[in-house]
């Protein structure tokens, strides 16, 4: 198979054959960013600042090694797609066997198990990275103008959403062995097809971008600081949304996996409206009106209080078309940066493995700050003092709030206002 031509037009079966390994890998995202932290809190009873340092120092070692797994993705690809995929499957194994891990710790004692937390996740996380990383370069490398990156990232964030509510129903409801079962055949599943996408023209091999070079590229620092400043903003809240909906709120377990599943079906919905956005205003104006959107819809989620259950599912519904923006627009626009640069088809995993530990830190920034911020403050989960429910409101609410006017301040800065510039480039993005 070839390179998708560069036109508008994205035939299902091809998008379907990418994308759908996107399923199995957010919905493995999910258990361990949003469920885990819950899990070891609740179940095995570690404290909540221990839980958040744990997390945030296991990210930020991850990070640190995502430019070195985008190095190892684009030797991959300078041998062959056949490569790539074989050691997808590798990477999809040890990520589930790590998974099972997690959730079924074999020690016991809090020393033991925040040593279990600590190793399991370093193994899980690496080998999810590394799918990660390939998957996207994949669909880089398949090329296209701004409409048909964007349709080929909104297959992959759109089935990528449709595992995120399954993990919702699954982890919070069913558990994690219903979890865990579902996630090992969609791994399957989304291999199998990945096997049948459609596949990069090879490039003639060049020589291993220096670690550094993307961000020793102007455009690409620009762009990189409006998606962590974004990104944080969305990690605060995915931190503390189940503290928030059952302890806050006073939601079931039921009526808060029915807000994820809300959030995250609203999400796909709004795809389809974000790209014809895009053919409206452009990739960097549609993203810009998402985020206003997110903030005008979740801000008034401060002020709620016991009991408001109806009047949160509205927050996630509308929220959740916000979303649609945050996951399909930025990726199609790191693509065509990296194709503005040259780097498509050789260098691609360099630039996604930068990206991605941006994708790790604001994580780790999330948990790392969040977590025991709340706890300082007085706040600890089953809580029913007010004040200090009050305080998770405002943290879970108007800090990512004012989080996310920075990141579109930003975005209208250093991205928006330099394209509208007679000068500006694709080279650039100024």
């Amino acid at each position: 198979m070839t390179s998708l031509p560069t036109a508008h037009a994205l035939p299902w079966r091809s998008g379907l054959s990418y994308g759908l390994l996107g399923l199995p890998l957010a919905f493995a995202a999910l258990p361990l960013y949003v469920v885990l932290p819950h899990h070891y809190a609740r179940s095995f009873g570690l404290p909540l600042a221990t839980v958040g340092v744990l997390l945030m120092a296991v990210r930020l070692v991850d990070a640190v090694v995502e430019p070195w797994l985008g190095r190892a993705s684009d030797a991959l690809f300078a041998r062959s797609a056949r490569a790539v995929l074989l050691a997808g499957a590798v990477a999809a194994m040890v990520q589930w066997l790590g998974m099972a891990g997690l959730f079924f710790p074999a020690v016991g004692g809090q020393g033991a198990l925040g040593a279990w937390l600590v190793g399991g996740l370093l193994v899980t996380c690496m080998a999810h990275s590394l799918l990660v990383i390939a998957h996207q370069a994949w669909g880089v490398r398949l090329g296209g103008d701004d409409l048909l990156r964007g349709r080929i990232v909104a297959w992959r964030e759109g089935l990528g959403l449709a595992g995120v509510i399954a993990a919702s129903a699954l982890s919070v409801v069913w558990g994690p062995t219903a979890m865990l079962a579902v996630l090992g055949g969609a791994l399957l599943l989304g291999w199998l097809t990945w096997w049948r996408a459609p596949r990069p023209v090879p490039e003639p091999p060049t020589a291993a971008l220096p670690l550094w070079e993307p961000l020793a590229q102007p455009a690409f620092r620009r762009l990189l600081a409006v998606f962590m400043c974004n990104g944080i903003a969305s990690a605060i809240p995915a931190a503390l949304m189940l503290f928030f909906a059952q302890d806050r709120l006073q939601a079931s377990e039921t009526a808060t996996a029915a807000f994820l599943v809300l959030y995250f079906i609203c999400g796909a919905a709004s795809m389809p409206l974000w790209l014809r956005a895009v053919q409206r205003w452009g990739l960097a104006w549609s993203w810009w009106l998402g985020m206003l959107l997110a903030v005008v819809c979740f801000a008034w989620t401060a002020g709620l209080g016991s009991g408001q259950v109806q009047a949160f599912a509205v927050i996630c519904a509308l929220t959740g078309v916000a979303l649609g923006a945050d996951l399909a627009l930025p990726g199609a626009l790191l693509a065509r940066l990296i194709a503005g640069l040259g780097a498509q088809g050789q260098h691609d995993g360099a630039y996604l493995g930068w990206w991605n530990l941006a994708t790790k830190l604001n994580l780790a920034l999330a948990a790392g700050a969040a977590l025991p911020l709340l706890q300082w403050l007085g706040y600890a989960p089953g809580s029913q003092d007010a004040q200090a429910l009050q305080h998770l409101a405002w943290a879970y609410a108007l800090v990512p709030c004012a989080l996310k006017l920075l990141a579109a301040l930003l975005l209208y800065v250093l991205l928006i206002r330099r394209e509208s510039h007679p000068a500006w480039n694709p080279r650039s993005l100024s």
